[in-house]
């Protein structure tokens, strides 16, 4: 695993904490952050997908 790929699903599982808080809590701006966060972080693992995939074919 690479950095971007750790990084990008510590971010996602961030996210859905903060998603759940602010479902919880009533606060809809949290609850979007925490799916922004998400979104980011599933980025983040994508392109630390792809760069594994590339560096094992080459």
């Amino acid at each position: 695993m690479n950095k971007d790929q750790v990084k990008g699903r510590v971010e996602e599982v961030k996210g859905k904490a903060k998603e759940v808080v602010g479902n919880v809590v009533g606060n809809k701006s949290l609850q979007a952050e925490g799916l922004t966060q998400q979104v980011v972080g599933k980025i983040q693992a994508g392109l630390g997908d792809v760069k594994a995939d590339l560096k094992s074919k080459l």
